[in-house]
């Protein structure tokens, strides 16, 4: 008998949650990505993932019927960079959890970090996002401000649900790497309270020293797995080496932080000679790397557009022409925030480019599929098309443009609170006596 109740209470919870992830949206523009849009079209979404997308649709199971007449539908947005999750005030270090001690730490995951009840999540999505790739530690940082050489596993998640396991989309979409710089670590002279600055052979003689370090780690990655081919029975198990195997064996991409020429040259050349595939992060000055970033096919992303140029000389909308760049030279790229409080202006990133010559499709696509591709789950993401999770916006204008609402968004086809901290505040002090 309480078996029977048991597989009874089962069933029904089952059925109840498949109706949460299953509606049919009618009446709407659909705005797939991937091909043409289509008017005046409907959405089956059945069990999380979309069914079918045309004119006229029937579904044979019991689903809940949306009217969104004269509305929108875009894929959902990815942010394919971002501490949302990890971080909460970036100058409490209490509130933060990245950076971490240590030169190689790749066995670190940055989805078991991410708080579910973070107040960045709903501000995030609430603006159209509803992925993001969470990264082990702050672009750029190194050993003075945490992360090491190999910095950990970069997360994919859902800005959805109670624990970060239910959040979770893909566990380790790059491995995150920090390259040594030339540079020469300067010194305090407290008797002429004076900094020495050091010189380019002490540079260089750091660069090579690290340099020296971080091949050597990947020398015994490799050592370690020969041996577990091998299936030496002596072998024991480090979880260090366990995390590289994926990107040794080309399954997981390298991520790696380069902003001018010479450090995405260093990039270039370091994966090429140990065989990595690359995705190089937060470009501001490709000079003469542009053409070979085009040549190899390696994607980039993109940081905003509203940052100063690099160089006092450099003309004053470069990082707004950017991605344009990029574009006409065939270079794939998307679009990240690098962090928690703005991430919410990533549509906005796009839709600057725009601006500055970024055909508007492309705009588009930067913060969609081509983030989806570049991160590998683009067969499950980034687009509207049948069979990918049903990851959803639905809103009253383009999602790029400033004025543009989102009305309603989709999770794996679960219908996501819009509500977050500032819209709290608004109707707070707009009802103010």
């Amino acid at each position: 008998m309480r078996l029977s109740l048991f597989m009874t209470a089962a069933l029904a919870a089952a059925t109840l949650q498949a109706a949460d992830n299953s509606f049919l949206l009618r009446n709407v523009t659909v705005h797939p990505v991937s091909g043409p849009d289509v008017s005046n079209a409907s959405v089956l979404v059945v069990d999380g993932k979309i069914a079918e997308i045309g004119a006229k649709i029937t579904s044979k199971a019991k689903v809940r019927v949306i009217d969104a007449k004269g509305l929108h539908v875009y894929p959902g947005m990815i942010d394919a960079g971002t501490m949302v999750g990890i971080a909460e005030i970036s100058s409490v270090r209490e509130t933060t959890d990245y950076n971490e001690v240590g030169d190689f730490n790749p066995q670190l995951r940055s989805a078991v970090a991410v708080n579910p009840e973070s107040d960045h999540i709903p501000v995030t999505r609430a603006n159209g996002i509803t992925s993001v790739l969470v990264l082990p530690a702050t672009p750029g940082s190194g050993r003075g401000g945490g992360g090491g050489f190999i910095q950990g596993q970069a997360s994919l998640m859902h800005l959805d649900g109670w624990t970060w396991e239910e959040m979770r989309v893909e566990q380790s979409a790059a491995m995150m790497m920090r390259l040594p710089t030339m540079s020469a670590a300067a010194s305090f002279d407290p008797a002429t309270m004076q900094v020495r600055r050091g010189s380019y052979s002490e540079g260089r003689r750091n660069f090579e020293t690290q340099m020296r370090t971080l091949r050597g780690f990947l020398e015994d990655a490799r050592r370690y797995r020969t041996a577990k081919l091998a299936k030496d029975a002596s072998l024991k198990t480090d979880l260090r080496y366990e995390a590289m195997l994926p990107v040794l064996d080309g399954k997981s991409p390298v991520l790696i932080n380069a902003a001018r020429q010479r450090e995405i040259r260093t990039a270039i050349e370091f994966a090429a000679k140990e065989g990595f595939r690359l995705i190089v992060a937060g470009v501001r000055d490709p000079g003469d790397q542009l053409k070979v970033l085009a040549e190899k096919k390696i994607p980039v992303i993109l940081g905003s557009p509203y940052d100063t140029p690099l160089d006092d000389d450099a003309a004053y909308d470069e990082p707004y022409t950017l991605a344009a760049r990029l574009n006409d030279a065939g270079v794939k790229f998307c679009f990240a925030s690098f962090g928690a409080q703005f991430a919410r202006n990533l549509p906005y990133q796009a839709g600057q480019a725009a601006n500055f010559g970024l055909p508007k499709d492309v705009a588009l696509k930067s913060v969609t599929l081509n983030a989806a591709e570049i991160l590998g789950v683009a067969a499950k993401a980034g687009s509207i098309e049948t069979g990918k999770l049903a990851d959803l916006i639905v809103t009253d204008g383009d999602p790029l443009e400033i004025r543009t609402q989102i009305k309603m968004m989709f999770i794996e086809g679960r219908q996501v609170d819009l509500e977050s901290k500032h819209t709290r505040l608004y109707k707070k002090y707009l009802n103010r006596p």
